[in-house]
């Protein structure tokens, strides 16, 4: 039986899930979503060009989204109402 993925926090499951549905709407590839992996983390703190490239990522999933490409769907679509109903701070 597969262990369950373990996360050192909320944030970072939320963080994982939405890097996986992007991964499924195919914004991102498969070497890129092995840096999300928990089984797989990064030691080192991210530079501003890893910033970028998250924000370039976010962007051509929101960009889907207005274009009715794709729908936002499970983290994303709680993120998102999180966002609309308390105010982006609630996710920072």
């Amino acid at each position: 039986m597969k262990e369950p993925r373990r996360y050192r926090s909320p944030a970072l499951r939320s963080l994982h899930e939405a890097m996986e549905d992007l991964h499924e709407v195919g914004a991102i590839d498969k070497a890129t979503m092995r840096d999300f992996d928990p089984a797989n983390p990064r030691e080192s703190s991210y530079e501003p060009s890893d910033v970028r490239a998250g924000s370039e990522c976010a962007e051509i999933l929101v960009s889907k989204w207005e274009r009715g490409v794709v729908r936002p769907s499970g983290p994303s679509l709680k993120l998102l109402a999180l966002a609309n109903s308390k105010g982006i701070d609630a996710i920072l």
